[in-house]
């Protein structure tokens, strides 16, 4: 029954102080209502424990953790987020964002969760990192700070609990679909529909005040057909502003008339939209849920659907329109999870599993070769400011051979689409590597996600990424018996565990691409793997095994010619000789390393070798020899033009005149080294002594 008309006239008149038109769905001005709500939340923050309650002293401070509780489409992301720009001033350090949900459904982990959470704050996510040594990071650098955790879409406790900073200046508010029973002292602010004032409101953002004033019974009559649902709302809207000659009422029957089925009214304004599109936008709707982490673009809508890139961007764009997508930053869209159960369905009925396949393998090439050109682009840069690296002679015939229309203008904009979309194209590769049934193509979509990554950022500062893409690369070459592709995965990942201090995992994994490596009969890999097994025990200081491994390592390079990795080796065992004590052995290794650069023509390895052989023969009390060896390598440090080598050799043979009772030539020796170091910031290093 409709209200009396002069309640309706008040209602009407607030509505009239709003913006009319559509509105971006997901912006400031889609919100309305909530404020009883809004207030419960406010007042939550403040409210005593039930520890303090009952007596009990808490264990340690933790952050006030709020619960907004709903289904999917009752509006609780948009609800934590109002709620977050009411109280933020009151947190200075800003707001920290992580889903805990895909839009598919899937759990995202809670090591990649904190990882997201670190790297907005700007600090370092070693790579490799399990999640307790993350979580400890976390509260680390929390600990000081006054901040809003906003974790959206949590399933299980057990995915909260890690994130918690344990600092009462912190908040952080939940949005789930239900209670998180394993959180303590957490009070659920539950949601069920919008009121019909605020549900009126919602529509006349969506399609200006008109119609609803010429029959405002029939608006409220709308939105209880859609249970004052907002996703539901937002739908309905969207389908008005996109037919202005419908008229409210007809649209309310016309949801009231269909059959209820399970999907309620969600459902029901989803078959709304849905029916109306034509037929190859039903078809592109139908295909979005593969698309990874249910972030969209142009390219990915127009490889799905097999059409122009500039016909699935005017397609998103309508479809943001009729609330079936949110506009993102930098031109992305994003798939409302509510919905990806509905798309999921007509997938599933309308469309063939070949048809699927190739929708996503076409996805995937599209992907490939736009990392390509990423890639490429920074290549072509690099080598027009003439910067040493992999860009050499027919870079830019690569890049004239990128279809304009995968082509970044330059090395900036390639680097910004490969930030942005980072998160969709790991989870690109994630679900390729999962799918089982692409192998070839996901091998080639990390290795292109491999070089773009290492291109733009270096190998230092993408090596949280670069782990997560060989353990990819890894399970593909175990699932395919791929040993040689093993192998390598394996080095990387060792490699990489081996810089984080993790020496026992690293040592495991180069052991295991050893096997990988002669199983695949790939000499280069097998002897990598020697020299590595080695360094490990090193950095464990067992000088035994170290030097067996170097020497099996040396081994297979002398059977090959190996010349350079000859000098390298020799160079390995006279560094672990002398740190066993074992002067003999070392000045035999290193004379040999300096004969092996020397036939190499390598001056600057020969000199280096030379200088360690001065040092030992130092350290065996043979200082005469000691100064004759370090003239000999001052001499071709100097031909190396390594002033930082000669500047420490100066020191060392200062150091070694002291001994001999020579002041006078040592202070020239050391005035040299000053001479030779000027304002280099290592200098006070190199000063301190040479041993």
């Amino acid at each position: 029954m409709c209200p009396p008309r002069s309640t309706r006239v008040v209602a009407l008149r607030e509505l009239r102080s709003q913006p009319e038109g559509r509105e971006r769905s997901g912006s400031v001005t889609d919100f309305v209502g909530r404020r009883r709500e809004l207030k419960e939340l406010r007042e939550d923050i403040a409210r005593t424990g039930l520890d303090t309650l009952s007596g009990r002293k808490a264990k340690s401070p933790r952050a006030r953790v709020l619960l907004v509780a709903g289904r999917p489409g009752s509006g609780r992301t948009a609800l934590a987020e109002a709620f977050v720009r009411e109280v933020g001033e009151d947190y200075p350090d800003g707001v920290l964002r992580t889903r805990l949900t895909s839009p598919g459904g899937q759990p995202v982990t809670t090591e990649r969760a904190i990882r997201n959470l670190l790297e907005g704050l700007g600090e370092p996510t070693p790579p490799g990192a399990a999640e307790d040594e993350l979580s400890s990071a976390l509260r680390a650098a929390l600990a000081h700070r006054k901040a809003i955790l906003l974790v959206d879409d949590a399933a299980h406790p057990y995915q909260v609990d890690a994130l918690l900073p344990d600092t009462p200046e912190c908040l952080v508010v939940i949005t789930a679909e239900g209670p998180l029973t394993g959180i303590p002292d957490v009070r659920p602010c539950t949601l069920g529909g919008l009121d019909t004032p605020s549900g009126v409101q919602m529509l006349v953002q969506r399609i200006g005040d008109t119609r609803i004033t010429v029959d405002p019974c029939a608006a409220e009559a709308l939105v209880e057909e859609c249970g004052g649902q907002p996703a539901a709302l937002a739908l309905v809207g969207g389908w008005l502003a996109a037919h202005p000659k419908a008229a409210v009422s007809d649209v309310a029957k016309q949801l009231h008339e269909m059959s209820p089925g399970t999907d309620g009214p969600l459902g029901r304004g989803f078959r709304l939209v849905y029916e109306s599109l034509p037929q190859p936008a039903q078809r592109t709707l139908r295909l979005l849920p593969l698309a990874p982490a249910g972030i969209v673009d142009s390219h990915t809508a127009s490889a799905l659907a097999g059409c122009s890139v500039a016909a699935a961007q005017s397609t998103l764009e309508d479809f943001a329109g009729l609330g079936l997508l949110r506009h993102g930053s930098d031109g992305l869209f994003l798939l409302p999870g509510c919905l990806v159960p509905l798309l999921q369905a007509l997938l599933e009925s309308k469309e063939r599993a070949a048809e699927v396949q190739l929708a996503r393998a076409r996805m995937l090439e599209r992907t490939v070769r736009l990392l390509h050109s990423c890639r490429v682009m920074a290549e072509a840069e690099a080598e027009d400011e003439g910067a040493p690296g992999p860009a050499g002679p027919g870079v830019r015939e690569k890049l004239d051979g990128v279809p304009r229309a995968l082509r970044f203008p330059d090395r900036r904009a390639a680097a910004k689409w490969l930030d942005t979309r980072l998160p969709a194209l790991s989870a690109a590769a994630t679900l390729a590597v999962a799918d089982g049934g692409l192998d070839t193509l996901a091998r080639r979509l990390v290795a292109a996600l491999v070089r773009a990554l290492a291109e733009h950022r270096g190998t230092a500062a993408a090596a949280p990424e670069l782990y997560g893409l060989h353990r990819l690369v890894l399970d593909v070459a175990e699932r395919r018996s791929l040993h040689r592709e093993q192998a390598a995965a394996l080095l990387n990942l060792a490699d990489l565990d081996a810089e984080t201090g993790r020496t026992q995992e690293a040592l495991e994994r180069y052991r295991a691409a050893l096997d990988a490596g002669r199983a695949a009969n790939d000499p280069y890999a097998t002897g990598r793997a020697m020299e590595s097994v080695g360094g490990a025990y090193q950095e464990l200081a067992d000088w035994h095994r170290a030097a067996d491994w170097f020497g099996r390592a040396l081994s297979q390079a002398l059977a090959r010619g190996e010349r350079a990795d000859e000098a390298r080796l020799y160079g390995r065992l006279g560094n672990v000789h002398t740190y066993a004590g074992r002067y003999g052995d070392a000045l035999r290794s290193w004379r040999a390393a300096a004969a092996g650069y020397r036939k190499l023509a390598d001056v600057p390895g020969q000199a280096k070798a030379l200088s360690e052989m001065a040092r030992i023969q130092e350290y065996a009390g043979r200082p005469e020899e000691s100064l004759h060896t370090c003239r000999e390598a001052v001499e071709l440090a100097r031909r190396a033009a390594d002033l930082r080598l000669q500047a420490a050799l100066q020191v060392r043979l200062a150091d070694t005149l002291d001994r001999l009772g020579d002041p006078a030539a040592a202070r020239l020796h050391r005035s040299a080294a000053d001479r030779l170091l000027g304002d280099d910031p290592a200098a006070c290093e190199i000063r301190s002594g040479s041993d």
